[in-house]
């Protein structure tokens, strides 16, 4: 097993060729996102991941699947999930039920992904609705901080009850801005504080239960003038220090477009990770040239470990580690049966 496997890689189809193959045995490599490219039906989804785990059973499998327009998987049996904003919207009405309704969304959210043998999704979205976002919007529970972390908790028991680790996202917070950061670099000029007093509070309330978080490529520039995921002064400084944060710390893709002033792929993963990601995603580029910059990566990564640039760390895969199932998921059929996951289903808005 590797000291450290830092890389979250992608595949381009519904099945492993031999190029995957190689990829997944990489001693670098971590983890696997999937996305609707590979899903045709549950029977092929259960295949494809028993096969990943065969070849590298601590791998971790991980999806995009938060409810509303963030749904891989949406046949073949798989729930509907609303968006976010309307467990806020309930919450208006009848907090007490809001926070029953998150919590099933959990359960049967990561039920699902688990009997298909998917390992772990990136939420919940901890982002607050301030209106102008149109690549965050719905994926908020709310603009108050205050419901939008007790709903998440909400959804963080449901996952657990599971098995399923959790992801907040995109810290320090990315619904202020108006900018898409898979397409540009989006810029909060608001002052620490003020990110603090609003946008960052869920990440405080919730340090000490969040199994994971991902930072935004978002500039602060009155904090640094890197984007999030690459700021040592918010990564360690703010998340881990201030905030006391000890989970794992994944980067967002580092091909979207807000991860691209800072240079080429291997030198965004060596930022990141110098700055305090434990994991790097790389999505969406085993479909270029059949993966060559997921080769490019990993071998870039080789290189700069042997040449002392970047140092494999310890801390960070055991980080890794903490977030694989610890109890084994029900298959399909039990789960469509258990009483648990019929009352959840039941309890959605």
């Amino acid at each position: 097993m590797s000291l450290h496997a830092p890389v979250v890689l992608d595949i381009a189809g519904t099945t492993l060729n031999d190029d995957d193959r190689r990829r997944i045995r990489h001693p670098l490599a971590g983890g696997l996102i999937l996305f609707a490219r590979n899903w045709a039906d549950r029977r092929q989804l259960v295949e494809l991941t028993a096969e990943i785990k065969s070849l590298r059973e601590d791998l971790l499998i991980c999806v995009d699947h938060e409810g509303g327009r963030v749904q891989r998987f949406r046949s073949d049996g798989f729930t509907h999930l609303p968006p976010m904003r309307a467990f806020g919207e309930l919450w208006m009405q009848d907090a007490m039920r809001a926070t029953a309704a998150a919590t099933a969304a959990g359960y049967v959210l990561a039920s699902e992904l688990r009997a298909c043998g998917v390992d772990f999704s990136f939420t919940p979205v901890l982002d607050l609705d301030h209106g102008p976002s149109q690549v965050i919007g719905d994926r908020a529970f709310h603009r108050d901080a205050r419901v939008a972390a007790l709903l998440a908790k909400s959804l963080m028991h449901g996952l657990l009850q599971a098995g399923m680790a959790s992801c907040g996202k995109h810290f320090p917070g990315h619904g202020f801005v108006k900018a898409d950061s898979h397409l540009a670099l989006p810029v909060d000029r608001r002052s620490l504080k003020a990110i603090l007093a609003d946008d960052a509070q869920p990440y405080d309330w919730l340090a000490g239960s969040l199994n994971a978080v991902m930072p935004a490529h978002v500039v602060y520039p009155k904090v640094d003038a890197l984007p999030a995921g690459f700021s040592r002064r918010w990564l360690q400084e703010i998340l881990r220090e201030r905030l006391g944060f000890d989970g794992a710390v994944f980067s967002d893709d580092l091909s979207m477009e807000g991860a691209k002033g800072v240079g080429s792929t291997l030198d965004a993963a060596l930022l990141a990770l110098g700055a305090g990601c434990d994991l790097v995603l790389l999505c969406n580029q085993s479909t270029v040239d059949g993966g060559a910059p997921v080769d490019a990566l990993l071998e870039g990564l080789d290189r700069a470990a042997a040449a002392g640039l970047w140092t494999p760390s310890a801390d960070s895969e055991r980080r890794r580690q903490a977030l694989l199932p610890q109890q084994l998921p029900l298959g399909w059929d039990d789960l469509m049966h258990a009483p648990a996951y019929r009352r959840a289903l039941e309890q959605l808005p």
